[in-house]
């Protein structure tokens, strides 16, 4: 007996159907600069009137890791896109890269089309939060190598940077000020702590509601990352920065030395860092000690800056007071990084 796609578990039609659902989510976020239209052979956008007197073109790429299995436990599927987005627009960031086009890339053991547009529908929300366009994308139906309501969720962003404006951390000096800006939570790192805390070790449920958050428990894990493209972008129309952190795995003592040149130190003393109520959950669940949670968490900060200390009010000016954190300064040390509990 004969056996069609169909009958391997790929269908045809269904992706069909995706794209249809999705044609609109997706030209919403696209600018003049596209030239091409959903479901071409590959995405268009064309550098003109960019005003960048020598383009340099910056490339990321990232996913979310595990967090997409508490989307999938939950079965809330709009914003996990918006991570995806902003993982890789936050990491241009860091080289003062102003964001032009982001391509999606989910694969599936099931290609359920309602889903796929709720996935899709937060990468288009993050898109038009980075103000991105999104041109492209891929969806995969493999059946054999995810199981039918799995998925994972991969992206791919390219912006701009004129060669002079490149922000590398190399300008990083003594006496530098060095700022933060607020992470709305867990964002997209560390998930799979959280969860053997949470769901093996405590065994909570995610529909708990739990003193001190003001969701249940599973939507405050799934709170989406925060994108920072407005708030980088109006820094560098007025300042200088000298260097630029994404604090994602790793936390605070892997990303932050990552823009600290040899023979300085970022003397933070976190005590100035409001904690979010989740992370003092998770050290209390976990019995963690503070160290682990500064290498693995962002610990309420998703993104580090450094700039000369004449900028220091011109910052507070442009940043809204609220979602500003005012952590410490540059100093001499071979250490990169010396934290205050």
């Amino acid at each position: 007996m004969p056996i069609n796609y169909k009958d391997a578990g790929v269908d045809v039609a269904n992706g069909q159907k995706e794209v249809e659902l999705i044609k609109n989510l997706v030209e919403k976020t696209q600018s003049e600069n596209v030239l091409s239209k959903l479901g071409g052979f590959s995405g268009l956008f064309s550098l003109e009137n960019l005003n960048i007197k020598n383009p340099v073109l910056v490339s990321g790429t990232d996913g979310v890791g595990t967090k997409v299995m508490l989307a999938q436990m939950m079965d809330k599927h709009d914003t996990i896109g918006i991570d995806c987005v902003a993982m890789c627009v936050n990491d241009i960031l860091c080289q003062g890269a102003k964001p032009l086009f982001f391509l999606d890339y989910i694969a599936c053991g099931k290609l359920v089309p309602e889903k796929m547009e709720k996935i899709v529908k937060g990468v288009a929300d993050g898109c038009l939060q980075a103000n991105s366009s999104l041109i492209g994308g891929e969806t995969a139906e493999m059946p054999g190598l995810y199981k039918e309501n799995d998925y994972d969720l991969a992206g791919f962003c390219v912006g701009i940077v004129d060669k002079e404006k490149i922000i590398t951390g190399e300008k990083i000096k003594k006496g530098d000020h060095i700022f933060g800006l607020k992470s709305s939570g867990i964002h997209s790192n560390g998930y799979s702590l959280v969860r053997k805390i949470v769901l093996e070790k405590e065994k909570l449920s995610l529909d708990e509601k739990i003193e001190g958050l003001d969701t249940s428990l599973g939507e405050e894990l799934l709170k989406p990352t925060k994108i920072y493209v407005k708030e980088i972008l109006a820094l560098l129309e007025k300042i200088e920065i000298n260097g630029l952190s994404h604090i994602t795995g790793g936390g605070f003592y892997e990303n932050i030395p990552r823009m600290i040149p040899d023979g300085l130190c970022a003397k933070i003393d976190v005590r100035n860092i409001p904690l979010p109520k989740i992370f003092s959950l998770l050290e209390k669940w976990g019995e963690l000690d503070k160290k682990d949670m500064y290498e693995t968490f962002n610990m309420g900060v998703g993104l580090v800056f450094a700039v000369d200390k004449k900028d220091i009010e011109k910052v507070k000016e442009i940043i809204d007071e609220d979602e500003l954190l005012d952590l410490g300064e540059v100093i001499e040390n071979d250490e990169k990084i010396d934290l205050k509990f």
